[in-house]
């Protein structure tokens, strides 16, 4: 029975992400080209994420943030990198539409718990660990519920919510909310930030842990690279 549903899911999220990366690979293409000669290489923002029980995998979204060599020296804030076509990317979430390529391979859901870094691990309480018995998805509760608008405690709760409850209908339901949530634009960046502050700055200050990451589906994650500093940002 649960090995028929899991396959059940596995058709509909290859059916879906398959369809949907047809029929979005002009816009792919045409944003791929607007950060390649707006930003130069890579196009694609890569960065290991916690899978299913935990195992790592590349997630891919199109860069929406300069380099910090390139904005200049010294500490380099998130408004300075971020970029104004990836300013449009991220209002749009188009940006995050090359995750569709994770779907197919088998990496994510289509709904599921966001994909978090690897360092977010260790912050977990034994029942936010829960989130990990599932495929990451593109969308899923917590991002319907408030994405960056919502506390760390509050998203993470969602997460293991969906997990004790998920089902085809409750999937449903949150698909056809997130068309809502993307098209009005709701809930892209914490107020008072460009991005979401990190798992780690949170349990910095009492609320509960990690770096920087996503509130997916479409969530923004905080580019990082070997010279940035860790986090403060969540998608």
């Amino acid at each position: 029975m649960l090995g028929g549903r899991l396959e059940a899911r596995r058709i509909r999220d290859i059916v879906m992400a398959v369809g949907l990366l047809i029929a979005s690979s002009p816009l792919i293409a045409v944003a791929a080209i607007a950060v390649r000669v707006g930003m130069g290489r890579p196009v694609l923002f890569r960065q290991q994420r916690a899978g299913l029980r935990g195992r790592p995998f590349t997630i891919l979204k199109l860069r929406t943030m300069r380099e910090p060599d390139a904005v200049g020296e010294g500490a380099v804030g998130d408004e300075e990198r971020l970029t104004r076509i990836g300013s449009i990317l991220r209002r749009t979430s188009v940006d995050e539409l090359p995750q569709l390529w994770n779907v197919v391979r088998g990496d994510m859901s289509m709904v599921g718990p966001r994909p978090y870094p690897l360092q977010y691990l260790t912050f977990y309480t034994p029942e936010q660990s829960r989130r990990l018995e599932v495929k990451p998805g593109l969308t899923g509760l917590a991002q319907v519920g408030g994405r960056n608008a919502l506390s760390w405690d509050e998203r993470l709760a969602l997460d293991t919510e969906y997990v004790a409850q998920r089902s085809a209908w409750l999937d449903t339901k949150i698909l056809v909310r997130t068309i809502g949530q993307v098209l009005g634009g709701r809930g892209i960046s914490t107020p008072g930030y460009t991005t979401s502050p990190g798992l780690g700055s949170a349990h910095s200050s009492g609320e509960v842990g990690a770096t920087e990451c996503d509130s997916g589906a479409l969530g923004h994650d905080r580019e990082q690279t070997q010279t940035s500093p860790p986090a403060e940002r969540l998608p």
